[in-house]
């Protein structure tokens, strides 16, 4: 499981690119703009970003390059762009970023360049060396392989399953999470009494995409609450 930002201007963009992956397993941020981008960046640190080009504040390329200036950079980047000519996509692969999608974004596409993405983990930010540096010292930095750890033998996982109520262990991941996210949902609408709005704050997601999972998990629609 990851934590990944998704940061554009479009709703249904954000909402179905967050769905998709949240049914990957991952948590998901989102920001409308690149303010909001920056208030996540801080404070969730996101493993990969999803950043949208055009935007109305601050595009994604200048928002790319602030981040690499300010050192914030250490996450993989992917931007995304309907519009986007091979020369913005080129220049935003130059200032960091490691791939580019063009929309409409396929579901393959999608998860495949995020997998790519995940994968490659967070790099170490390199600063530049100051002042009168001899010319050999200002080569392409090489990086001291560190021996890797022995792997710890195998320890079997003990699972206290009175935890999981009806949920059984013995069938498919899918399922399974789809089991677990039916007795969650309802616990929290029970113990909001039914206030999509608080349920909503509580879970961290959007009204809109909470209203989807509840019909998408079979949960039956009651009279609830604003």
């Amino acid at each position: 499981m990851a934590r990944i930002l998704v940061v554009d201007d479009e709703i249904g963009i954000r909402e179905l690119l967050s769905e998709i992956l949240y049914d990957e397993g991952h948590t998901i941020e989102l920001a409308e703009n690149a303010s909001q981008a920056r208030a996540a960046r801080l404070r969730i640190r996101p493993d990969l970003v999803l950043l949208d080009i055009w935007m109305p504040d601050t595009d994604g390329v200048t928002l790319l390059k602030e981040w690499g200036s300010q050192g914030l950079l250490d996450m993989p980047v992917i931007m995304m762009s309907g519009h986007a000519t091979i020369d913005t996509a080129v220049e935003a692969t130059r200032i960091g970023a490691i791939d580019f999608l063009e929309k409409p974004i396929t579901l393959q596409r999608l998860l495949k360049t995020v997998s790519a993405g995940l994968a490659r983990g967070r790099m170490p930010i390199v600063k530049p060396l100051s002042g009168n540096v001899p010319p050999s010292l200002t080569a392409a930095p090489v990086l001291l392989q560190t021996p890797e750890p022995i792997p710890a033998e195998p320890v079997a996982a003990v699972v206290d399953k009175s935890l999981l109520g009806d949920i059984t262990l013995d069938q498919p991941l899918r399922e399974a999470r789809d089991a677990f996210e039916r007795v969650y949902f309802e616990y929290h609408l029970g113990r909001e009494n039914n206030s999509m709005t608080r349920v909503s704050e509580k879970t961290g997601l959007e009204r809109t995409h909470l209203y989807r999972k509840l019909k998408q998990l079979g949960i039956e629609s009651r009279k609830r609450s604003t």
